[in-house]
């Protein structure tokens, strides 16, 4: 995918998964499996992403790793009591691959928010650019409009391994 244009996120060099993402592979084999997904046009898969990460968004309520499982990082899916940023990119990239969008388009970053907080956030790479969808906003922006400082993505060509990105936020530039 071009690049041009900003409009998407381009990878300066592999680097190691978050700490938290450590292992996310083998609990959740569908966060690091290619999938096909259905053939859905551009505009339907935008619909189905803005309605589930507004019903996730508002479905989760939000609660620290520290809190519910007394550790800093631990990335899994929401229970019950809640879940932290993780748990909700966890949720909506199974639930949008379980609805047929194809998980190479669906991808795992970390970013350092607006107040220099990690913060975990997943990627809908459409034809036109990258998307980021946050549990902080039931808004779907550019990856470039966030604000966030972009530190790590899931590599789209080997969703096991994982990207340093260094952009956006502090860093000012774009890809």
């Amino acid at each position: 995918m071009a690049t041009a244009s900003g409009a998407f996120i381009t990878p300066k060099y592999p680097a190691a998964a978050p700490a938290g993402a450590r292992g996310i592979c083998q609990k959740y084999g569908w966060a690091c499996e290619r999938s096909a997904g259905k053939a859905l046009d551009e505009a339907s898969i935008l619909r189905l992403a803005k309605t589930l990460n507004r019903k996730i968004n508002r479905s989760v309520r939000p609660v620290s790793d520290e809190r519910q499982y007394r550790r800093a990082e631990f990335w899994t899916l929401p229970t019950t009591r809640g879940g932290d940023c993780e748990d909700f990119v966890l949720l909506k990239k199974k639930t949008l691959a379980e609805a047929g969008i194809p998980s190479d388009r669906l991808l795992m970053a970390t970013v350092l928010d607006r107040d220099l907080n990690n913060h975990a956030i997943l990627i809908l790479r459409t034809a036109r650019g990258d998307l980021v969808l946050d549990n902080l906003t039931d808004r779907i922006v550019p990856w470039e409009k966030t604000g966030y400082t972009f530190l790590r993505m899931q590599n789209p060509e080997r969703l096991d391994r994982w990207d340093a990105i260094f952009a956006g936020g502090l860093i000012g530039g774009r890809s």
